[in-house]
């Protein structure tokens, strides 16, 4: 299975109450002044000072929260934790410095020691007495990795096994967001049609490929186009819906399954058979077939005959267009795809990058599109496959320091249209996938964001956490061989809390 996900959906902190937060955290931890400092600074997203504020001109309630929520606590003085610390972390680096920090390194996986390819300095050697313990952990399986960078300048401060491809489950999302924001920008939004013939006797509902479309939003479309007919004198029409945006097979390598409906470029609400908006849940066989029905049925309600239903068909070239809805922008959905790990929208986030790069709207070249976009930033790809845009594929395979190497460069001043792959982040103790994990007095509740991956026998965490210096790290920890999930998650936590605790 994919990632256990957690309700309520994508924004939890745009709807707590700053007083009830600050509460919790301070009543959970029994949190000193100074850590109070440091939490406050990481729910503003750990970039209060720095790159996330500056994030561009897209918008969502989480992203609006946490800037409030920095700005509230900007007049404390940020993050000082000792004489002469800095107020928070520097701008990241441009790519350069990036690449310089992912070099190629041995693959020390079954390893304890440290890759060689680090720096030997103080910090860089605190981590490895901190983390090494902890990598030792029956709980993570026969194998694991581990790279931790600082995305201020760039530099790896450790890496075991960083350049070793392995099965990464969800945390492979990271991958497919980063790819659909450089090949289409957070503003993009996938749009849904409908076309109707010269005389108006023939409508198609035409899939974009947008798997949020909702009822609400063919609600609008038949209202529009029932408006469009009735002002041609239309009452009566034959009514089609166009799949043809997307190609090849439907069903995910994995076939039916409760974590993810057949890929198809029509559908309303991820096809879900149930009022959930995440997780597992029953699956419609046919979601296209399903939206075009609700559709007919929409119309008919608008007072437009449409017969015997929907047929399956292609809009005519020189069809008029009378109905359109747009998805949010692509900058919300990444985050929606990272907060609840929802394949649905990272396999249509891979075929939008495949479509925006001239490749075919499938599984192999999304594979391809993702892979390409990937190369554009110059990111260490030796032994990474991108099968499928999920993760749920087996078959999938990425290295620690690819996925370090993308939060970074996320955080990169340079790239300012991947910030949503940092705000997507679940919030540890709060939202999505980790609003269940570190619930306990662990240190880390709030202090961290990442992306989470599990699938039998694999499980990841990949994300960024600003220690007590005022340092944003990205880090990524897999491990594969796992037998019991919930220990090999709770080591993980600890692997994270401990880059948050900056303890030396």
């Amino acid at each position: 299975m994919d990632d256990p996900v957690k309700r309520p959906s994508i924004n939890p902190l745009s709807r707590v109450d700053r007083t009830a937060l600050t509460d919790r955290l301070g009543m959970r931890n029994g949190l000193s002044d100074r850590q109070f400092t440091a939490v406050s600074a990481v729910l503003g997203l750990a970039l209060a000072a720095g790159a996330v504020l500056a994030a561009g001109p897209w918008d969502s309630g989480q992203r609006k929260a946490e800037q409030d929520w920095a700005a509230a606590r900007a007049g404390t003085g940020g993050v000082h934790h000792e004489p002469g610390a800095p107020s928070g972390p520097a701008p990241a680096p441009s790519a350069p410095a990036v690449l310089t920090a992912l070099g190629t390194t041995t693959d020390n996986s079954n390893n304890s020691a440290p890759d060689a390819a680090v720096a030997p300095d103080g910090a860089a050697a605190g981590l490895s007495a901190v983390l090494g313990p902890l990598l030792k952990n029956p709980a993570l399986g026969t194998r694991h990795s581990a790279v931790v960078i600082d995305t201020a300048t760039g530099k790896r401060l450790y890496g075991l096994g960083a350049d070793a491809p392995m099965t990464p489950a969800s945390t492979v999302k990271i991958a497919t967001t980063v790819a659909a924001l450089t090949a289409l920008g957070p503003a993009h939004r996938i749009p849904t049609t409908v076309g109707a013939s010269a005389d108006l006797r023939t409508v198609t509902l035409v899939g974009g490929g947008d798997p949020t479309l909702d009822r609400a939003a063919l609600r609008a479309l038949a209202a529009d186009t029932a408006r469009a007919l009735k002002d041609g004198g239309v009452r009566s029409v034959r009514l089609r819906y166009d799949t043809s945006g997307y190609s090849g097979p439907a069903l995910h390598p994995i076939g039916p399954n409760e974590n993810i409906a057949p890929v198809s470029a029509l559908m309303i609400d991820e096809g879900r058979l149930d009022d959930t908006s995440s997780g597992p849940a029953p699956r419609s066989e046919d979601p296209a077939r399903d939206a075009a029905d609700a559709f007919g049925e929409l119309l008919d309600e608008a007072g437009i005959d449409t017969g015997d239903g929907p047929e399956p068909g292609r809009a005519a070239a020189k069809s008029r267009p009378v109905a359109k809805h747009l998805s949010a922008p692509l900058s919300a959905l990444v985050e929606r795809a990272l907060t609840n790990s929802d394949n649905d929208i990272a396999e249509a986030l891979a075929r939008q990058t495949a479509i925006a790069t001239g490749e075919p709207a499938d599984f192999s070249g999304g594979r391809r599109a993702v892979t390409a976009q990937l190369k554009k930033l110059g990111l260490p790809l030796k032994g990474v496959v991108i099968a499928d845009g999920s993760g749920l594929n087996r078959k999938d395979k990425v290295t620690a320091a690819l996925l370090a190497g993308l939060l970074a460069r996320a955080a990169d001043q340079d790239h300012a249209e991947l910030r949503p792959v940092l705000t997507g982040l679940p919030v540890a103790g709060f939202s999505g996938t980790l609003s269940g994990r570190y619930t306990t007095k662990s240190g880390g509740t709030g202090l961290i964001r990442a992306k989470t991956g599990t699938l039998t026998g694999v499980n990841s965490l990949s994300g960024t956490v600003v220690d007590p210096h005022g340092r944003l790290l990205a880090f990524a920890f897999l491990a594969s061989g796992t037998t019991a999930p919930s220990e090999a998650q709770s080591a993980l936590d600890s692997l994270a809390t401990a880059l948050a605790a900056g303890r030396r």
